[in-house]
């Protein structure tokens, strides 16, 4: 009996070690959790800050709107700032002020009126570029848009394609708004830090 558990602990011990050795070389292969990369590995060359300029038109009316509002809360109607409309937009983007001018992207995403104090938008899009070496790549915007000031800054807060890990900001201005419609034309300068 004394050799049966001899041979059991020894068994158990050498299946021990085996468990051990071979979670220590996993751990070290797939490298846990997290590790600390080089920008150089991943094929991220030096950093650059670019300026974009282009405009935005936002068409809420007409029957090829590509501004729509999908939800609205209770009192949305009888709030001086429309609090709590949600608005779903496929913007296009133009490189000049006339809709007719030469496309360069959309703005695809929402904006949601978030203040019942002024009107505020929680801006929450994507600027999808179809033009030249951008075509393909975009910029994600998240910020606070108070419409009726005159010059507005909202941050970019990502990217994808040739704006991987970009960061920076967006200058906006009211180009044009016609207050029968609701339509409006915003001029956009984008400067944003990218590889």
């Amino acid at each position: 009996m004394a050799k049966t558990k001899t041979k059991t602990l020894t068994f158990l011990l050498i299946l021990f070690t085996i468990f051990s050795i071979s979670t220590l070389t996993t751990a070290k292969k797939n490298h846990g959790f997290s590790r600390i990369l080089s920008p150089a590995k991943l094929g991220l060359k030096r950093e650059k800050l670019s300026h974009l300029h282009f405009y935005f038109h936002d068409i809420v009316s007409g029957k090829n709107a590509t501004a729509v509002r999908v939800a609205e809360a209770p009192m949305t109607k009888t709030s001086l700032t429309g609090f709590g409309a949600v608005v779903m937009i496929d913007d296009p983007l133009t490189a000049k002020p006339q809709l007719s001018s030469k496309p360069v992207g959309r703005a695809q995403g929402i904006y949601a009126s978030a203040s019942q104090t002024d009107l505020g938008f929680l801006m929450v899009l994507n600027f999808a570029f179809t033009e030249g070496k951008y075509n393909g790549s975009t910029l994600s915007v998240l910020g606070r848009n108070t419409v009726l000031s005159d010059v507005r800054e909202m941050p970019i807060v990502g990217g994808s394609g040739l704006f991987r890990f970009a960061r920076g900001y967006a200058h906006v201005h009211t180009h044009t708004l016609d207050l029968k419609t609701g339509d409006a034309v915003v001029e956009y300068n984008v400067y944003v830090f990218h590889y």
